[in-house]
């Protein structure tokens, strides 16, 4: 009988970095070879898969197809998307939904906001990006650490945005086969995010290719351990990249973008039209990479206390030099308008494109899908409180420039929705979870 090499793990940030990084390097090979299959093996049963994609990628652009897929919102209302839509969702991984929202109604937010912040002199007191991950963009300031706006809350809590997410999310497998349940996939905890507004005329460096679901913590901590151990364990064509099982479980080691909440899609919401060549959001729309991400560290030709650069306190890097096959799939999304929402996969590759003297506006609301579940409903308390108080959400700078704004967004104007998704009604705490 074969017995599986345990796996070393640590909740928290191991003192001695390069020390755990080589003991959990040498702990996962050993894993992958008690199965009977080497590392080589197992991340070209990857690399083939992944290839594959690639190749369906690059033949669609040669013959001008959009490769995001694009739904109207009016298909998701009517549950008239097809099976086929359906089917190039999941391996794509990205999607664009038209008329998400009313376009009047995208631009009346988009002014609100403006007013909000102009209101309460946001301008004239910003101390600067409170993060470096966004601090890179160079405008002044692109991205606002407002969270609590009326514009904001209403789109977060409204039945339209609920239909999507509910879509979103039932695209993941979030039942085990015996019956444990990972998250609700009705109900979405609400995991307020920041404005970005980029004027005409910007000149914005981007955002190089990254990822956000975790760093380090992906092969460190047990809970990530067991979410990918199809990976490791000689079984890695069983890997589902939709798979919820242990996702929802935590924790999250610290990072510049961390999150601690678990969300299926990342999405925006945008507030202007923005055209497909003006510095907007490419992503790998490949699910599938995260698997390449996570072998890949386990060559011979990556240093021993190396994770392919990924490390604490940074974003997961992905680029030409380690993985050149992903950075030929990146892929930008297609000409947008105001009312438009734009999703990716919680995995997925992405970065924003630079650009000089940008034509026309390009302004979004991050709003995410992240469902009802453990890790979720742990973060709804720190989210409640910052909502009462106006305050920067746990995982953001605590810059809490809204605390004594007039105007924000109250308790008394949350619809059932919105109470839901901050866990403010009475009996709602969901206790049954796996």
């Amino acid at each position: 009988m074969t017995v599986t090499p345990p796996l070393p793990h640590w909740e928290t940030v191991p003192e001695d970095l390069p020390g755990a990084i080589r003991q959990v390097k040498a702990a996962l090979r050993a894993r992958i070879e008690a199965s009977g299959r080497s590392v080589e093996e197992v991340f070209g049963v990857v690399e083939r898969r992944v290839a594959a994609r690639v190749a369906e990628i690059e033949e669609a652009k040669e013959r001008g197809e959009s490769v995001w897929p694009v739904v109207d919102y009016a298909d998701i209302e009517n549950g008239t998307v097809s099976p086929a839509q359906l089917e190039k969702l999941r391996r794509r991984g990205c999607l664009v939904v038209r008329g998400h929202f009313d376009r009047a109604q995208a631009l009346r937010w988009d002014a609100d906001i403006v007013d909000y912040v102009e209101r309460n002199a946001f301008f004239e007191n910003y101390s600067g990006p409170g993060d470096d991950f966004f601090g890179t963009v160079g405008s002044k300031p692109e991205i606002y650490p407002v969270y609590w706006s009326t514009a904001q809350m209403e789109a977060r809590q409204s039945e339209r945005m609920a239909r999507v997410q509910s879509l979103l999310n039932s695209l993941w497998k979030h039942e085990s086969e015996d019956g444990v349940r990972w998250f609700d996939p009705e109900r979405d905890a609400m995991y307020p995010d920041r404005i970005r507004r980029r004027p005409p005329g910007t000149e914005s460096g981007g955002l190089g290719t990254h990822c956000d679901p975790g760093t380090l913590d992906l092969w460190m901590t047990r809970a990530y351990q067991k979410a990918f151990r199809h990976l490791f364990d000689g079984t890695v064509e069983e890997y589902d990249p939709w798979d919820a099982a242990y996702r929802t479980e935590g924790p999250q080691y610290p990072g510049s973008t961390m999150c601690s909440a678990f969300r299926t899609f990342q999405g925006w919401t945008a507030l202007s039209d923005m055209a497909h060549d003006q510095g907007v959001l490419h992503t790998v729309p490949i699910p599938e990479a995260m698997a390449y991400l996570m072998l890949r560290p386990l060559l011979a030709d990556v240093p021993e206390d190396d994770m392919c650069g990924v490390t604490v306190n940074q974003v997961f890097p992905s680029g030409e030099r380690w993985h050149p096959l992903l950075m030929k799939a990146l892929t930008g999304i297609p000409d947008v308008r105001a009312g438009d929402s734009v999703w990716w996969h919680c995995d997925m590759i992405h970065s924003v494109a630079p650009v000089k003297d940008q034509q026309g506006w390009g302004n979004v609301m991050y709003i995410p899908a992240a469902p009802w579940c453990p890790r979720n409903e742990e973060y709804a308390a720190q989210v409640r409180e910052a909502f009462l108080t106006g305050s920067s959400p746990g995982d953001f700078p605590e810059e809490h420039y809204e605390r004594d704004w007039t105007g924000r967004f109250t308790a008394d104007r949350l619809n059932d929705t919105g109470r839901r998704g901050l866990g403010m009604e009475m009996g709602q705490s969901d206790r049954s979870w796996g």
